[in-house]
């Protein structure tokens, strides 16, 4: 019986989640269509709302090919593992109920996330192809660097709240949200969770643009359909994570209210459009550029508002929730 009812627990948030994907794709092209002056998708369903499952269905049947040198064990468990690593990290966050729990939860959010890097370079290296091969390596190079912004700023959330689980981040923030009380540390993890996601101005790890894409320009059919999905998903679970972090998503007991429930739900949409319009004002970065900015500019940024969130915190006689109250 506690079996089945975990399965129906999974089923309940992947369901959702891969609904949500599907609407983000429809979401981002009719978002960018109207901001460049043109329609976006209009002609599969009324107003185009059918169009994400057309390009589901044809995704599904579509014939799916291996270069002939690939490695065909790592080319097809690349993107199965860049999935379920996207699925698993929606099963920690705590919004009504989640199927894991843990105390220690921001840790395993930050360990997972860590471990998509191993699908990248798989994907990128089995394929046997210098452009794929080119593309998993910035993709590996460019997850390690933002990282280490990342885990230093999770640090100085930690600092403020005095633990590492997800709900006790967001029970602190009753009176005052992160954001406001720390708008640069805010303003460094929104962009920083741009490079994360490998989104536009630092999407260099795919360039959707151009005519090669990055690491998974070899894969077509189902492997391609896992890769997209993973990124939207990941796109989704990085805002949510960042409106339970700084924008006082509220603990897991007040998110059974509605209210609190479509709080997180504004608050997260209004995320993912900032994503969209970013994407459509902001040309890309050069390499060279998205480099100097995580280790010459955020990096020493988060570690000396580490110290100085550390030394307040020691000025307050050691209470972690005293800063914020």
């Amino acid at each position: 019986m506690s079996v089945i009812l975990l399965l129906l627990n999974s089923i309940g948030f992947i369901v959702p989640v891969l609904l949500a994907v599907a609407l983000l794709t429809l979401i981002e092209r009719k978002v960018l269509g109207y901001m460049q002056l043109r329609k976006g998708p209009n002609i599969v369903g009324p107003y185009g709302l059918l169009q994400p499952i057309a390009d589901g269905f044809k995704l599904i049947i579509k014939e799916t090919l291996k270069p002939s040198n690939a490695s065909p064990y790592l080319f097809y468990l690349s993107p199965v593992l860049f999935f379920f690593l996207s699925i698993l990290l929606w099963s920690i966050i705590p919004v009504i109920n989640s199927t894991l729990n843990f105390n220690l939860s921001l840790i395993l959010i930050l360990g997972l996330s860590s471990l998509s890097v191993y699908s990248l370079l798989g994907s990128g290296w089995s394929s046997n192809s210098n452009y794929s091969f080119l593309g998993g390596v910035r993709a590996v190079a460019q997850t390690i660097s933002y990282e280490i912004s990342l885990g230093l700023i999770l640090l100085s959330v930690v600092v403020f709240s005095g633990g590492f689980n997800i709900g006790l981040i967001s029970s602190v923030q009753n009176e005052c949200w992160l954001a406001v009380c720390c708008f640069p540390l805010f303003s460094i993890w929104f962009i920083s969770t741009l490079a994360e996601t490998n989104r536009a101005p630092f999407d260099l790890t795919e360039g959707e643009s151009e005519i090669v894409s990055g690491y998974n320009v070899e894969y077509s059919g189902g492997p391609f359909a896992l890769f997209f999905i993973a990124e939207y998903a990941n796109i989704i679970f990085m805002n949510l994570f960042s409106v339970l972090l700084f924008l006082g998503g509220g603990s897991p007991v007040n998110l059974l209210f509605p209210i609190n429930i479509i709080s997180v739900i504004f608050k997260t949409v209004a995320l993912v459009v900032l994503f969209l319009w970013i994407r459509a004002s902001y040309p890309r970065f050069r390499y060279d550029q998205l480099m100097y900015l995580t280790w010459k500019k955020y990096l020493p940024l988060s570690l000396g508002l580490l110290i100085f969130f550390s030394f307040l915190l020691s000025l307050n006689n050691g209470l972690p929730s005293g800063l914020l109250n």
